[in-house]
C-alpha cells in the first residue's frame, strides 16, 4: 500500500512559478513510476507528466512541455513538479499518482494504482 500526500499548491499570477511536492509512504518507492494529473473545473482529469521509477525517463503532455519539470528523490520518497511560466489555463486541482509499472511513464488514469488527495493551483490573469 502506498499513500501519497501533495503539497505546495496556491495562488500565483500568470507568468509566475510554483513547486508541488508529493510525499509517498510505503516501501519500494523506486519501483513505481510517478506522475501528475490535473482536473480543472467542469473538465475531466488529464495527464500532465510522469517519471520512471529510476528517474531516468520522463514524459510530458504537450501543453506543459518546456514549462513544467518533474523530478524525484528516491532516497526521500518524494516527487516534485516545478511549474514555470504559469498560465490561467493551468488552474486546476493537481494530483500525484503512482503506477506499479516502474517504466510506465505513458500514464493513463486507469493504469494508476494510487492517488493523492490533490492540491489546488490557481493562476490569476
Amino acid at each position: 500500500q502506498v499513500q501519497l500526500v501533495e503539497s505546495g499548491g496556491g495562488l500565483v499570477q500568470a507568468g509566475g512559478s510554483l513547486r508541488l511536492s508529493c510525499a509517498a509512504s510505503g516501501r519500494a518507492f523506486s519501483t513505481y513510476a510517478m506522475g501528475w494529473f490535473r482536473q480543472a473545473p467542469g473538465k475531466e482529469r488529464e495527464f500532465v507528466c510522469a517519471i520512471a521509477g529510476s528517474g531516468g525517463s520522463t514524459y510530458y503532455a504537450d501543453v506543459v512541455k518546456g514549462r513544467f519539470t518533474i523530478s524525484r528523490d528516491n532516497a526521500k520518497n518524494t516527487v516534485s513538479l516545478q511549474m514555470n511560466s504559469l498560465k490561467p489555463e493551468d488552474t486546476a486541482v493537481y494530483y500525484c499518482a503512482a503506477d506499479r509499472n516502474a517504466y510506465g511513464i505513458y500514464m493513463q488514469e486507469r493504469t494508476c494504482d494510487y492517488w493523492g488527495q490533490g492540491t489546488q493551483v490557481t493562476v490569476s490573469s
